[in-house]
């Protein structure tokens, strides 16, 4: 029993679990909550991995472009893999494409940033203004 729990305690989470992935879904967020989100997670941790199975693929790669053309990520590596998952209608596995994108902060993110938030802060303030 002693080794069981040995090997319980030394396992390693953080490999299934990674803080700083966002897996897209096309149905539930619009675009640029994913955009936004990867934002955020890239100054937080300087990168994030972007994953998504199937139809939502598009929406992975649209919000990584979006960010690279902004010039706010670059890429640092692209995996694609086919996944088996339980269709319980039909009763078998199905296979579904899987890509995951991983983007790193450009060199001027933190100052494209604070330029966006100063064009925020300075719209904000003008529809005080004018209200």
């Amino acid at each position: 029993m002693e080794t069981i729990t040995e090997g319980v305690n030394n396992i390693n989470i953080t490999d299934s679990y990674k803080k700083n992935r966002i897996q897209v879904s096309n149905t539930k967020k619009p675009l640029f909550f994913y955009v936004n989100l990867a934002k955020r997670y890239m100054q937080q941790h300087n990168e994030v991995e972007l994953s998504a199975l199937g139809m939502a693929i598009a929406t992975v790669v649209t919000v990584a472009e979006i960010l690279k053309n902004n010039g706010l990520a670059v890429e640092k590596k692209i995996t694609t893999s086919t996944v088996d998952i339980k269709d319980d209608s039909r009763g078998r596995p199905v296979q579904k494409a899987k890509i995951e994108i991983v983007l790193g902060k450009t060199a001027n993110f933190d100052e494209l940033m604070a330029a966006a938030a100063a064009e925020d802060a300075e719209n904000a303030e003008n529809e005080e203004q004018n209200a």
